[in-house]
């Protein structure tokens, strides 16, 4: 009788490992996912969620110098989300709720490293202007130039960068509000010297191409309204390894390939700059001097793969720079 019950539950846990194993190797089998690869410039305007704290700094008042903001803790790099119970959705709402305060306690709610926490504060009245004041200097909106890495036909959605958007003043990814996507024409490049980045010089166009719908440590992301004229052809995905490879950008005014070498492959690397680069085009050298500011996110391409992107150059060495890895950008894109 026992024999009868496990013959076919050995059957069963056979079949089933079998059906497991074709499953993996069904996998392992099935076409890349392919992508259109970048390389074309593009300028992004960015409106973060809530006021960037860049520095606090003292008010004015009929009694002397007070800062309201400093005494009750707030700190550069915090990011103000809320005021007098409302949600901060931009600068002039911040200003706008302090100045409305009357001189009465404003509650504020702010991030600090993830973190959100409320603090109480008296705004202070402002001896010249007669406003009131928390004083605090603050940031919601930057703009800036990068390069596409790589466009999803069907969808119309892109990876660009290949790192966030910091703020400038405190290095803080800044927290994702909205942003839109518009065309850039070159005007010229600054080229690169050891100590002192170059960079791409162009002028916005004034049509909205698409909207940003994430930024993150790994990249930007957005989606386009209508994809842009003359793409090239999908390609595949692929593992970076050292050896030579090409990397595509639009530095001369049109986008064109430009050998590379990947030099080193870092273990473990965390998100971002996932390899080392060396530019060995002399075009591009000749051009731009190696890396500039403006080419993160050119699609860096090795053996018909799409493998990363540019993010970064060493300043002091700007034939030089790191790589991020395609999946990671993938994986930040969700």
């Amino acid at each position: 009788m026992i024999k009868r019950v496990c013959r076919p539950i050995l059957i069963f846990l056979l079949a089933s490992i079998l059906f497991l194993y074709g499953g993996l190797f069904a996998a392992a089998e099935s076409p890349v996912k392919e992508v259109i690869p970048g390389g074309m410039a593009f300028g992004v305007k960015y409106y973060a969620e809530g006021a960037i704290v860049i520095g606090v700094c003292d008010v004015e008042t009929a009694s002397g110098l007070v800062s309201p903001a400093e005494s009750a803790g707030l700190m550069k790099g915090d990011v103000i989300i809320g005021a007098g119970g409302s949600k901060v959705d931009s600068l002039e709402h911040l200003l706008d709720t302090v100045k409305g305060c009357g001189g009465r306690k404003l509650e504020i709610e702010y991030q600090r490293e993830g973190k959100t926490s409320k603090i109480t504060l008296t705004p202070a009245k402002d001896k010249t202007t007669g406003e009131y004041r928390i004083g605090v200097w603050v940031r919601d909106s930057t703009a800036g130039i990068g390069t596409i890495t790589y466009i999803d036909k069907e969808s119309k959605s892109f990876g660009g960068l290949g790192h966030g958007i910091n703020d400038a003043s405190t290095g803080i990814l800044m927290p994702f509000g909205r942003g839109s996507v518009v065309d850039v024409t070159l005007k010229g490049v600054v080229k690169g010297l050891k100590s002192v980045p170059g960079e791409l010089k162009g002028e916005f166009g004034k049509t909205e191409k698409g909207i940003l719908t994430g930024n993150t440590e790994a990249g930007i992301f957005g989606i386009y309204h209508t994809l842009p004229e003359h793409l090239a052809s999908p390609i595949p995905l692929g593992k970076a390894a050292e050896g030579k490879a090409t990397v595509r950008s639009c530095v001369s005014g049109e986008i064109k390939d430009y050998e590379i070498e990947i030099k080193e492959i870092y273990k473990d690397s965390g998100k971002t700059k996932n390899f080392l680069i060396r530019v060995t085009d002399e075009r591009l050298l000749a051009i731009t001097g190696g890396i500039v500011q403006g080419m993160s996110g050119s699609p860096i391409i090795q053996n018909g793969r799409l493998v990363g992107a540019v993010t970064h150059v060493l300043v002091n060495d700007p034939t030089k720079g790191y790589g991020i890895f395609i999946e990671n950008m993938l994986e930040a894109m969700g």
